[in-house]
């Protein structure tokens, strides 16, 4: 057992995110980097993950100011690290390698230490540039191998057995990891993270993998964990006993539940051990002090009530309960005999007395991340489907396993969890399995995301891409995002510099409009200054007139992220209008009634309560509704489930074939493809693209 372990600090990174959606704001993060900078960390996750999507997307801020105040206030005390997927960076295909080495160069240049680098297949050829690129400006590549089960087949009867009928043999065995930390470590990897993004991985499970990769490299072996499904600490307690060189933790309040353990129940562990973590715990209780404030503050601000929290516990100036006493001399006696199921017991005994969320029962028998379980459950209601949740959950195996059994982690269990639902759905409308399958799907399918730990069935392939053989991504095609002037701001470019370049490749969707938004605002304050005062200003300020037509309301409260329409538009009942980010998730809020948007009353980035009202929508003149297409004679091509119309692939006078793809539906976060169940001519489109649609709405008829 080592005398010495490093503590990474996940705290403004990964634990705000895991607990608080990661909107910790710049000025929150900068009132806890004095004591940081004290309390002497190995290292700490600041970067990365979802904070550079996050700080744009919803703070406005921009996210190299993140990095690099983080470093100024920092130094070279601890390592910052920062989480990327490989070649995928943040994104769902691939970037080219000048894209990757630019990314790479400009976040160690901006203050980055460490760049923790995974593929969601394990595929050690997706992160070989990033290994490459991170080395040679000057940075640790920190390789992750991502912990993952097997699926829980279905039991065979006797029947199954007698015909001779076998589940798949295991694929994710001890072997398959270790073999994985090889191959990494010989392509340069500094450091082998176990990265269990699920908390799925128990503590006999994580004692006798450290031991093994320990074994096998030289390299050191960090252990990366959650504690949703209840196994986190007790994992963490078994690593250390195993010899394992680094571990993950938050601080107090933002430790437990989704998030990684809280260091203050390793640090009491470590000390019956004699361990050394080389942090300085006086300073680790002043950002605890900032931390509890910020909790409160992001109660507020993102959920709107507060979040059961632990109670309040400073291990240097508190007694430690006679209970809590007991049950750290049985784990540590539980750990070092390696009586596992003891070891769980102590350790989940141990937060229970603090408060920390229980384990998530649900989570943990189902074997899949919480994230994909709940994203699952939002889409299903947002379908009005929640009736077949059960069968979703029931079909993510037989999924998985046909599409090469990928490891559940972003994007994957997002992708795999979407085409469960589209599945269960199909069944649900009498259709074949994968009619309805989203582009995501099929991609994964055909190999765009790199090699899938088994091998795809051919004839599943052809299915589902049209294509027998394995094709990989051509990165050939890859096509920079276009960076126009901004009339708006002066004529200057959307992105100025490699900074904002990087941000418009990895982040278009994001990027685009917070580069427009911040160029315009510089023009306009230049503007400003220079033009002469005006005697009134008043004037120049927009007036909301009386409200007089009929009102878009809130139905929560949350933040407007984007606005999808503008006055003077012609709306039509069920149509988008304004998206609202509430609980974590976005929601589409439609109207209720057509007509023309009369005032937009919100703004984007405004923070709005229940029944505030959104816009106003007055009635359309008689001539500006052209009157609804008639469908005329022919098949029909429906909708198989409600979404946005985001592309059409034909033209009316097309001729198609049966199979064909003849529109590109989004619902559920994924990209749908909707194709043709007959052979003929396009006679009619009834829809248009950025129109949404309801399930079995006819988009087209063929003739």
């Amino acid at each position: 057992m080592a005398k010495v372990l490093k503590i990474r600090d996940l705290t403004l990174r990964d634990g705000q995110q895991s607990s608080f959606a990661t909107r910790m704001t710049q000025a929150q993060v900068e009132r806890c980097l004095p004591y940081y900078k004290d309390a002497h960390f190995f290292a700490m996750e600041v970067w990365g993950g979802a904070v550079p999507d996050s700080v744009m997307r919803y703070l406005n801020e921009n996210p190299w100011t993140r990095l690099e105040s983080i470093k100024a206030a920092i130094g070279d005390v601890s390592k910052l690290t920062a989480l990327s997927r490989g070649r995928n960076l943040f994104g769902y295909a691939p970037y080219t390698d000048e894209i990757i080495e630019g990314f790479c160069r400009n976040s160690i240049e901006s203050g980055l230490g460490i760049m923790r680098i995974f593929d969601c297949l394990n595929d050690v050829d997706n992160v070989k540039s990033t290994i490459k690129y991170v080395k040679k400006y000057g940075g640790i590549a920190d390789c992750a191998v991502c912990y993952t089960v097997d699926p829980k087949y279905p039991k065979l009867s006797l029947w199954d057995k007698i015909k001779g009928k076998k589940n798949p043999a295991p694929v994710f065995t001890d072997d398959y990891f270790v073999s994985k930390a090889k191959e990494l470590a010989a392509l340069g990897a500094d450091m082998i993270t176990i990265k269990d993004m699920s908390g799925l991985i128990p503590p006999q499970r994580v004692s006798a993998l450290v031991k093994k990769l320990k074994a096998a490299v030289s390299i050191p072996i960090d252990f990366h964990t959650h504690c949703t499904p209840g196994y986190g600490l007790a994992s963490v307690y078994a690593a250390i006993a195993a010899g394992v060189d680094v571990v993950d933790t938050n601080c107090w309040w933002f430790g437990g539940g989704t998030g990684a353990p809280a260091l203050e129940l390793v640090y009491l562990f470590c000390q019956k051990l004699g361990i050394d973590l080389g942090v300085n715990m006086e300073a680790v209780a002043k950002i605890n002090e900032s931390l509890k404030d910020i909790r409160s503050e992001l109660n507020t601000s993102v959920f709107g009530a507060d979040k059961p929290a632990p109670k309040p516990f400073n291990p240097l100036t508190d007694a430690v309960p006679a209970e809590v006493e007991a049950e750290l001399n049985r784990a540590v006696k539980a750990a070092q005999s390696e009586d596992f199921a003891t070891l769980l017991a102590a350790a989940q005994a141990i937060e229970a007395y603090f408060g920390f969320p229980a384990p998530n029962k649900l989570v943990q028998e189902a074997e899949i991340p919480g994230g994909m379980y709940s994203n699952m459950v939002a889409q299903l209601q947002a379908l009005k489907a929640e009736d077949i949740l059960p069968r979703s959950m029931e079909l993510i195996p037989t999924v998985r396993l046909s599409a090469g059994l990928p490891p559940l982690v972003t994007p994957t269990s997002q992708i795999v969890g979407a085409q469960a639902v589209n599945c269960a759905l199909d069944e649900k409308a009498g259709r074949a399995m994968y009619t309805t399958k989203n582009n995501q799907f099929v991609n994964l399918v055909k190999g765009e995301y790199g090699k899938t730990p088994v091998a795809v069935n051919p004839d599943f392939r052809e299915q589902i891409c049209g294509v027998r053989e394995e094709t990989n991504y051509d990165i050939s095609k890859y096509q920079k995002q276009p960076n126009p002037q901004l009339p708006e701001a002066g004529g200057v470019l959307l992105a100025e510099n490699e900074k904002e370049v990087l941000l418009l490749e990895l982040f278009p969707l994001v990027a685009k409009p917070y580069l427009t938004n911040l160029k315009k605002k510089a023009y306009e304050a230049q503007a400003a200054a220079a033009a002469p005062k005006a005697e009134d200003t008043a004037a120049a300020a927009e007036v909301k007139q009386p409200i007089t037509g009929k009102t878009v309301l809130a139905p929560l409260p949350g933040k407007v992220i984007d606005i999808k329409v503008k006055v003077g538009d012609t709306v039509a009942p069920g149509q988008e209008v304004v998206v609202l980010e509430a609980m974590k998730m976005e929601n589409s809020i439609t109207a209720d009634f057509g007509g023309v948007v009369k005032q937009i009353l919100v703004a984007v980035g405004d923070n709005v309560a229940t029944d505030a009202i959104i816009l106003e929508i007055g009635d359309a003149a008689p001539a500006a509704a052209p009157a609804p297409k008639a469908a005329v004679a022919g098949n029909k091509v429906v909708a198989p489930l409600p979404g946005r119309v985001i592309a059409l692939k034909v033209k009316e006078g097309d001729a198609v074939a049966a199979g064909d793809e003849v529109a590109v539906l989004e619902a559920m976060k994924m990209e749908n493809s909707i194709t043709s169940d007959y052979s003929g001519t396009v006679q009619q489109i009834l829809v248009a693209e950025g129109e949404n649609i309801a399930t079995d709405a006819v988009i087209m008829i063929i003739g």
